[in-house]
């Protein structure tokens, strides 16, 4: 027998039908075990292949800098980049209108790989100077890293498909992104309308500063976000307040009694609100009011409960100001659990693929940012952070909707070292590193950490089935989803238009243009890296 040279279809036949033999059978387990070595060595030579255009999707992506639900130009972009590599787009998923699925293959096993697209307000920054540039003044930008994720598993589904069609192994990749991800207000929806029916597994990927990921509930929190609006009547402030019923005093009470319950909360719980609307000006009283909340905690109970708590202030604050409350739900997260089985996979290929080899300049570089933002100065990784148990009590944190998939399918995530450590998070120099070579770097890293588990998804049965019951029995014994939407409820695609109408005519200036420049870099001028603000 051929080792090396064993077809997908028949290889993964023995694996289905003669599972007890083989486990029997040293020879035939050695031939599997180099044959599944073989096909990752490949996935590997295919992630290297396409290093250029995960650059230049990285980059591309990121000089779009689109906010929550206004990722226009980045799904066209990946979605027609997919179509023209044989992939099938359905779009407007789940009634996002920059929502869509991308799908190549027939039949089973189903592997889904995700990422997030949106970017964050204010954040605009130009890559690889070490020092706050905005390249559009008060434009939103890539201030957490969203723009590495869908380069990352573009190249490894690519790399996989080749070698899926060379070697007639059955099974579809599906790709989709995270619409919406900062507002978390998303991923529920794409639960709630099926979206991830049938589907075996999702590789989930965020960006980091590490090549890691875990399994079990991690440090944070599940949320529900939602929006109270106030109506009263308008009168002159002056001339006859009496004749008004103020929106914003009823915003401001519920603000009230909220902080005041907070001491009687679980110190585990998170909240914080926005006064999204408090009126037109001072000589009016207000007649509309609105304040948005996001309300966290740890598990499904205390975020109802907290929640049913808000709902109860809101209407009695409108009571007392003989105003009116409504409220809509933006987005909700549900608590993460991550799978064991598949997680202990990656792993085995994170400590294959190990960090990338970073530069006296990228190494520099990263030093500069941390100076910038009065960080530890240590640089960039260079030792893999142990893959560990989760902990026995979780601390509290922020979120992340990928929680709802995880409690409807097999789920892990893997974070890639794109941006450097010991940064604020959500915030302007989180985008430095964000067009380099040290995001290029991670985004490879992680592409080939992808492509490899893909393989052990599509190889290996009993891994699929292991995750199922670890799925089935371990994770859901101490708690099980609850959707934290209704039927009714939608996405609110409004959201940020306003935004995104005033600087995107400015922003379009500084789309990358990969068929005139190598990188986005050289498009701006940039001669990586830049450690100083250059003085007039």
């Amino acid at each position: 027998m051929n080792r090396t040279m064993l077809p997908g279809l028949a290889l993964t036949a023995l694996l289905a039908t003669y599972a007890p033999v083989l486990a029997q059978s040293a020879d035939q387990s050695a031939v599997i075990a180099e044959r599944i070595a073989e096909l990752k060595k490949r996935a590997i030579e295919g992630v290297d292949a396409r290093a250029k255009l995960a650059q230049e999707m990285n980059d591309s992506i990121f000089s779009f800098g689109e906010l929550a639900f206004q990722e226009f130009e980045t799904s066209k972009y990946i979605t027609a980049i997919l179509e023209k590599n044989g992939f099938t787009i359905e779009r407007n998923v789940a009634g996002l209108p920059t929502g869509w699925v991308a799908k190549w293959g027939s039949g089973g096993p189903v592997i889904a790989l995700g990422s997030d697209i949106d970017c964050l307000p204010k954040a605009s920054q130009k890559p690889g100077v070490a020092y706050h540039a905005p390249l559009v003044e008060g434009a939103p930008g890539h201030g957490e890293g969203h723009n590495s994720g869908q380069a990352l598993n573009v190249v490894a589904a690519l790399a996989m498909k080749e070698i899926m069609e060379r070697e007639k192994i059955p099974g579809t990749i599906m790709l989709w992104p995270g619409v919406a991800e900062e507002l978390v207000a998303g991923k529920a929806y794409m639960v709630r309308d099926g979206v991830f029916n049938g589907v075996d597994a999702v590789l989930f990927t965020h960006v980091g500063n590490n090549l890691q990921t875990a399994w079990g509930q991690p440090n944070g929190t599940g949320l529900v976000s939602v929006e109270y609006s106030f109506k009263g009547e308008a009168a002159h402030s002056a001339a006859a307040p009496w004749r008004g019923r103020s929106a914003l005093d009823g915003v401001e009470l519920m603000n009230i009694g909220w902080n005041m319950r907070r001491e009687h909360l679980r110190p585990e719980q998170r909240s914080h609100y926005v006064i999204t609307d408090g009126g037109d000006q001072p000589n009016v009283v207000p007649p509309e009011a609105s304040v948005w909340y996001f309300i966290r905690e740890q598990d499904f109970e205390n975020i109802r409960k907290n929640f049913e708590i808000a709902n109860t202030i809101s209407e009695a604050a409108a009571k007392m100001t003989d105003t009116t409350v409504t409220r809509r739900i933006i987005g909700t997260a549900a608590p993460r659990h991550f799978n064991k089985p598949i997680a202990e996979a990656a792993y085995t290929n994170i400590q294959q693929v190990g960090l990338p080899q970073w530069t006296e300049d990228e190494q520099a570089f990263a030093k500069a940012v941390q100076r910038t933002v009065k960080g530890k100065e240590e640089g960039l990784a260079t030792e893999l952070k142990k893959f560990e148990p989760p902990v026995e009590k979780p601390e509290s944190g922020g979120s992340d909707d990928i929680g709802d998939i995880s409690w409807t399918v097999p789920t892990i995530t893997l974070n890639y070292p794109s941006n450097i450590p010991n940064l604020p998070g959500h915030h302007w120099s989180n985008a430095m590193s964000m067009a380099t070579p040290i995001a290029h770097k991670g985004v490879v890293a992680g592409a080939k950490v992808i492509a490899m588990t893909t393989v052990d998804l599509l190889m290996k049965p009993d891994l699929l089935a292991q995750a199922k019951e670890y799925f089935t029995k371990d994770q859901q014994k101490g708690q099980t989803y609850v959707p934290m939407i209704t039927a009714e409820d939608k996405p609110q695609v409004h959201i940020n238009a306003d935004i995104m109408a005033q600087y995107r005519p400015e922003m379009k200036k500084y789309y990358y243009d990969p068929s005139k420049y190598p990188t986005y870099l050289d498009q701006l001028g940039i001669k990586f890296p830049v450690l100083e603000k250059p003085k007039n």
